[in-house]
């Protein structure tokens, strides 16, 4: 599901370079998505 939301986060902040959508929200929200993969790549899943 995190992985989802973080593709998705990707694209729509590539779309912000191109046609200027969202402004700087969608750059705070693929920040916040980067370090929430980064956490959960660092603690994994713990059995």
């Amino acid at each position: 599901m995190i992985w989802t939301i973080v593709g998705i986060l990707i694209i729509l902040w590539l779309l912000g370079f191109s046609f200027d959508v969202g402004g700087g929200l969608i750059h705070t929200l693929i920040v916040i998505a980067l370090i929430v993969a980064i956490v959960n790549l660092i603690l994994g899943r713990r059995a």
